[in-house]
C-alpha cells in the first residue's frame, strides 16, 4: 500500500489552526489540553452540551443491540422518534435524512409533488438552506450560487421580511413559499414582528404550502420549541436538523397531514436516515431539553445576554436575536478579526459574516461559564 504524505481532504472548509480531541458541556479540549469555551456549538447543534451523558449512555445502549437496518424495515426507535416530533408538531409526520440540507431536498419535491403541475417555489434573498443542488438553487445568496449555474429553476427570490414583496411575487404557480424564522447564515437577521403570520396569510390566500426551514432555529434555539411559535404559526412543512441528534447525522422532513399524503412509496428515500443509532440519540437529547428545561432556559437566559451585551457594546455594535441565537453587527469587516481575538482567550464564536459575530452556545451553558465568555467578547470587540 503507498504511503501518501499531506492533507488529502478536499479544500472545502476553510479551517482554524486547532485540532480539538475532546469535549465535555460548553467546552472543548485541544490535542494540547487547552480548553476553550464554546459559544458556536457545532453551529448551534450542540444544545445539550458535548458528550451529554444521557446522549453518550443511548448511543452505546442502541450500538450494542442494532446500528443499522434497511428502510424496507422498520424499527423501534424510528417509530418513537417521529412519534415525538408529531406530539411537539401539532400531529405532523416525518421523513427522517442525514442532514438540514436533505430535509430542504425532501420539502421541495414533497412541496412539487403536492403541487401536481404548479412547481415554483419562493425563497428570501440573504437565506441559507443547505450546498446540495436543490437547496443551493433556494438559497438566497447569488455568490454561493454562481460557480454552480446553471441552477435548479423554478425558484424566485424576494426581500426578507417584506410581506408586500411576498404577496406580488406569488401567483397560480407557486407550490411553496420556503422561509426561515430567522436568517441565521446571513447574521441573526430577524423579520419584523408579523411577517411569518403575513406569510402564511398569503399562502393561504394562493393555496400555496408554507415550508419553514427550522434547521438552525428549532429545538430551543430561540426559547420556543420551533421559531415559528413566537408568531403562533403552523407550518404545512418544516426542516430540522443541527440540534436534533446532539452531533449525529440527521434531518427530519415534518409535513402536516393534508401535505403528507402526496408522496407514496418510491417517491423519496435515504440509506441511513432514521437509523436506529442516531434515532437514540435524538430521543435522548429531547429528552434532556425537556426534563432540564432547556427551552425555557434558552428564552430567559438569551434575553439576559444581549441586554448585558448591549450595555457592553453601547454604541459600537448593534446586538439583535432571540434566545440563544444572538447575533452582533459590528460593521466595517471586523468580524473575523473579533472572532481571533476571542479564540486567543480561549472563546469560540463564529464570524457569520463580515460584520457579524453569531453566539449560539450550548443551552444548558452554566452561567458563570456564559458571563464569563461574554466578557472576552466584549473585550475582543475593544480590541479591534
Amino acid at each position: 500500500m503507498t504511503v501518501l504524505a499531506g492533507d488529502l481532504r478536499l479544500n472545502t472548509y476553510k479551517r482554524w489552526p486547532v485540532e480539538f480531541s475532546r469535549g465535555e458541556g460548553s467546552r472543548l479540549f485541544d490535542d494540547k489540553g487547552r480548553a476553550y469555551i464554546d459559544l458556536v456549538a457545532g453551529i448551534a447543534v450542540m444544545s445539550v452540551g458535548h458528550s451529554h451523558p444521557r446522549v453518550v449512555q443511548a448511543i452505546a445502549r442502541q450500538a450494542q443491540e442494532l446500528i443499522h437496518v434497511s428502510n424496507l424495515y422498520d424499527t423501534v426507535p424510528q417509530q418513537r422518534l417521529a412519534r415525538r416530533l408529531g406530539e411537539l408538531s401539532d400531529g405532523m409526520s416525518s421523513f427522517f435524512c442525514n442532514s438540514g440540507a436533505e430535509s430542504i431536498e425532501c420539502a421541495m419535491k414533497l412541496a412539487r409533488k403536492w403541487g401536481d403541475g404548479r412547481s415554483r417555489i419562493i425563497a428570501a434573498h440573504g437565506s441559507f438552506h443547505g450546498r446540495t443542488f436543490g437547496a443551493l438553487a433556494a438559497t438566497g445568496q447569488p455568490a454561493k450560487r454562481a460557480p454552480f449555474e446553471p441552477n435548479l429553476p423554478g425558484i424566485t427570490h424576494v426581500p426578507y421580511g417584506d410581506a408586500d414583496s411576498l404577496r406580488g411575487a406569488i401567483d397560480q404557480d407557486v407550490c411553496a413559499v420556503l422561509l426561515e424564522p430567522i436568517q441565521g447564515e446571513a447574521g441573526v437577521v430577524v423579520p419584523p414582528d408579523g411577517y411569518l403570520m403575513a406569510a402564511r396569510r398569503i399562502c393561504d390566500e394562493a393555496g400555496a404550502l408554507l415550508i419553514l426551514d427550522e434547521v438552525q432555529t428549532g429545538l430551543g434555539r430561540t426559547g420556543r420549541w420551533f421559531a415559528h411559535l413566537h408568531e403562533g404559526v403552523a407550518p404545512d412543512v418544516m426542516c430540522l436538523a443541527k440540534a436534533l441528534a446532539s452531533g449525529l447525522p440527521i434531518g427530519a422532513c415534518l409535513a402536516a397531514p393534508h401535505v403528507a399524503g402526496a408522496f407514496v412509496p418510491g417517491d423519496h428515500a435515504s440509506t441511513f436516515g432514521g437509523g436506529p443509532v442516531v434515532c437514540a440519540a435524538a430521543l435522548a437529547t429531547l429528552d434532556v431539553l425537556d426534563d432540564e428545561n432547556l427551552v425555557e432556559r434558552s428564552d430567559r437566559v438569551g434575553a439576559a445576554a444581549r441586554e448585558r451585551l448591549t450595555e457592553m457594546v453601547e454604541d459600537r455594535a448593534r446586538v439583535r436575536g432571540r434566545g440563544l441565537l444572538v447575533g452582533i453587527e459590528i460593521g466595517g469587516g471586523r468580524a473575523r478579526a473579533v472572532a481571533e481575538a476571542a479564540f486567543e482567550r480561549g472563546v469560540l464564536v463564529n464570524d457569520a459574516t463580515p460584520d457579524v459575530v453569531r453566539i449560539c452556545p450550548p443551552l444548558n451553558i452554566a452561567q458563570e461559564e456564559l458571563d464569563s465568555a461574554l466578557d472576552i467578547v466584549g473585550e475582543s470587540i475593544d480590541e479591534v
